[in-house]
């Protein structure tokens, strides 16, 4: 399989409309964490395509654009607006523990959005995870030996 790298533009607005204390469930973070790792610590587009959104992953926060809107120009170089932000915070007991998260709002009426963003993220990672798993073993080899049981 061939690789490619894609350079992509994001800005984030001057302005926080809000930011709160969340969490993020653990399946979903640990699944963030992979695909990263999978990546070689480079960040990771994730397409969450029922919400026409792209999530961004990177080692210190997952950023979410609008891809049907929100593309902006400065300086003559143009990108995606990002539009909201989780920014998990380290530090958990057990890897089945929820994260704690800032999520910060770069616009007004996101809340609905970011409850959504949750829902819809899992199945897309999970999705993600069984494609991995399938590249990883059309690479793999196998050997089979024969079995030659002791004789006593």
């Amino acid at each position: 399989m061939s690789s490619y790298v894609v350079r992509e533009t994001f800005f984030r607005p001057d302005t926080e409309y809000a930011r709160e204390q969340s969490t993020i469930p653990a399946p979903i973070h640990n699944a963030l964490r992979q695909l990263l790792k999978h990546a070689g610590g480079s960040s990771v587009f994730v397409p969450i395509r029922s919400m026409q959104y792209l999530a961004v992953i990177d080692a210190e926060e997952v950023i979410f654009v609008d891809a049907l809107g929100g593309y902006a120009y400065h300086e003559g170089e143009g990108g995606r607006l990002i539009r909201l932000a989780w920014r998990p915070l380290v530090g958990r007991d057990s890897l089945c523990d929820p994260v704690s998260c800032e999520m910060v709002y770069y616009f007004s009426d996101l809340k609905a959005v970011q409850v959504r963003l949750l829902s819809e993220i899992g199945p897309v990672l999970d999705q993600l995870k069984l494609k991995q798993t399938g590249e990883q073993q059309q690479g793999a080899t196998v050997r089979i030996l024969p079995f030659k049981p002791r004789r006593e």
